[in-house]
């Protein structure tokens, strides 16, 4: 079974995997299938569900909502976020301005099915709001029972250390930051793990097999396999196309070896990865079918020694991206 970790210095415990539905739920997947995949996360003793209003423009919480109907309230974490449009495009259909972020929040808690949910995240920063307008307008989610936990999503070392403040302030718990973060992007190691450390936040990091390109499937020199992310237009494809480069590739199919000697698979290999590191609460996993949930889950309490830690730093040498100025490309300067 899966095993839990606290969320930054709070005594939330969450699943150090996390179901998430990006991109999958109604987008990849029927809707029947996604929700196989997530009773297979919950057999496999995951309790921690990621979403977001903008996954597939509010249907992805629909889905999530729907596919948890029935459990037990109380034994599942349930995170969302806000920041993107869902709407038509009307000029406060996007950012965490106070109007914003109450409107979101309602319809979330519609579509979720749930009075409440356990981790509210600002999907990015936003530029054109006041920070002080931000936090104070998730303080009053906090001190009303809609939401009992704050986070955030691609902020900067300095955001973070900001938004902290303000919400020591407001005597509300701001817990965690939802980056990037895989063997191949560690762009938050450098500024935003030492930051979230000294305010006692934790990650929650999504990627984690980078898009897929850890897993192995992707070889230098051939077409993506037929159906893949890396052939999905539709949401996949471009997302995957940093990572497609031969360089990339012909280094991937190195770690594997690294893999064997574990007894691992490369996707349980690369999710162990980023368990090592101390600051990580929770790395989140998505799935299109069922068996892919439990092949991952097999990922939770994985130690990888020290020697292959550097074995694979030396495998995968100037490939991988580490400037923390890559945070800030994230999101977008205005709205």
């Amino acid at each position: 079974m899966v095993n839990y970790r606290y969320l930054g210095n709070s005594g939330l415990k969450i699943t150090e995997l996390t179901y998430g539905n990006w991109i999958t739920h109604a987008s990849q997947v029927e809707n029947a299938q996604a929700t196989a995949c997530v009773r297979a996360a919950l057999d496999v003793g995951i309790t921690s569900f990621d979403t977001a209003d903008v996954y597939a423009n509010t249907a992805a919480e629909e889905v999530l909502g729907e596919a948890l109907k029935g459990e037990r309230r109380e034994s599942l974490e349930i995170f969302t976020k806000v920041f993107w449009p869902t709407g038509p495009g009307g000029a406060n259909d996007m950012g965490l301005s106070r109007k914003h972020i109450m409107e979101s929040i309602h319809g979330s808690l519609r579509r979720l099915q749930t009075d409440y949910v356990d981790l509210y995240q600002a999907h990015r920063y936003d530029y054109d709001t006041p920070l002080e307008e931000t936090m104070s307008a998730f303080a009053d989610l906090v001190h009303s029972g809609k939401v009992h936990y704050i986070g955030v999503s691609e902020w900067t070392a300095d955001q973070i250390r900001a938004g902290a403040a303000l919400a020591k302030e407001l005597r509300i718990p701001f817990v965690s930051s939802q980056p990037q973060y895989s063997m191949l992007w560690r762009v938050i190691e450098d500024e935003v793990v030492p930051a979230s450390r000294e305010v006692g936040v934790s990650q929650i990091v999504w990627s984690p097999v980078a898009q897929g390109i850890l897993t192995g499937k992707y070889k230098p020199g051939q077409a993506p396999p037929a159906g893949s992310r890396a052939t999905d237009e539709k949401s996949g494809a471009k997302f995957i196309e940093r990572f497609m480069r031969e360089d990339i590739l012909t280094r991937v199919q190195h770690l594997r070896p690294i893999a064997d000697e574990l007894g691992l698979t490369m996707a349980q290999l690369a999710i162990a990865w980023v368990l090592q590191n101390s600051n990580v609460a929770a790395a989140i996993i998505g799935a299109s079918r069922p068996e892919q949930v439990r092949d991952n889950a097999k990922a939770s309490g994985v130690e990888i020694p020290a020697e292959l830690m550097t074995r694979i730093d030396e495998v995968l040498g100037d490939v991988v991206e580490r400037d923390p100025a890559r945070t800030v490309e994230a999101g977008p300067r205005s709205r």
